[in-house]
């Protein structure tokens, strides 16, 4: 890994933010500058603000590869689909469009596998030797799968068909808020979510992020699973510092790269 800061860039639906990341450490090295998502959030228009971003750090990062994450399925630097951005991210060339723009090295990432891959590297699942899923609760439900520190990307865990029902739909922290439910009746949900998650994939670690994992307190004794279940660490920094640990991994090992078109 780098002794410098690497950038690492989280792009959502209502915010673009970006700050260097100590790897060594896996803490962000300076305050992070957020700058809000253009209300037309097309690629090009998000690659001139991701710009901003870069130009803001550079003194800091020098010329070192940028990651960023994208709420979207990402396979061979295209994204497959689109969560609350604009819909022409919907097989787009993405990677190739943010280097041709900011004249940089670039991995994209989906958005839960880069805050996967630093609660695995520095966060609550440090460490851990075995299979770990960490699941993001936000306006859907996020997921990342990592099997002895190695990513297996774009899972889509939130998208699991259960009882007739896309899993998000019932068991997204967006539902409790919109229903007002308890977290007494809301784990009730989480626990039919991760009993299914649990019996298709015998996870040894699950890791509970998204906003809502502030009250896991809450809510997370309340489930009853053969895995341990605990909440995320990194909280809102979890995407920035996950994509600049796989950027600089990409870089290093690329021997074990796939092409970046089809």
């Amino acid at each position: 890994m780098t002794d410098r800061p690497v950038l690492g860039i989280d792009i959502g639906g209502s915010g673009i933010k970006g700050a260097p990341v100590n790897l060594e450490t896996g803490e962000l090295a300076t305050k992070r500058l957020r700058i809000e998502t253009p209300k037309k959030s097309t690629p090009e228009n998000v690659a001139k603000v991701v710009g901003e971003i870069v130009a803001n750090f550079a003194d800091q990062i020098g010329d070192g590869p940028i990651g960023i994450t994208i709420p979207a399925v990402v396979t061979h630097g295209i994204t497959r689909s689109a969560a609350n951005i604009d819909k022409s991210w919907i097989n787009c060339p993405a990677e190739k469009i943010f280097e041709e723009h900011l004249g940089r090295n670039i991995f994209l990432v989906n958005d839960a596998d880069a805050a996967g891959a630093a609660e695995v590297h520095y966060g609550a699942a440090k460490d851990h030797p075995g299979l770990v899923i960490v699941t993001t609760l936000g306006t859907g439900i996020g997921s990342a799968i990592i099997h002895r520190g190695v990513l297996v990307p774009n899972s889509e865990l939130g998208h699991l068909e259960i009882d007739g029902h896309d899993a998000e739909s019932q068991a997204a922290a967006s539902v409790k808020d919109k229903l007002g439910i308890s977290y007494e009746k809301y784990a009730k949900r989480l626990q039919r979510y991760y009993e299914e998650v649990e019996k298709l994939f015998w996870p040894d670690l699950i890791v509970v992020g998204g906003g809502v994992s502030k009250d896991a307190s809450k809510f997370l004794p309340l489930l009853k699973l053969n895995a341990e279940i605990v909440p995320a660490k990194l909280l809102n920094s979890a995407g920035i510092v996950g994509a600049a640990w796989l950027a600089v991994d990409r870089f290093e090992h690329p021997d074990l790269l796939l092409p970046s078109t089809p």
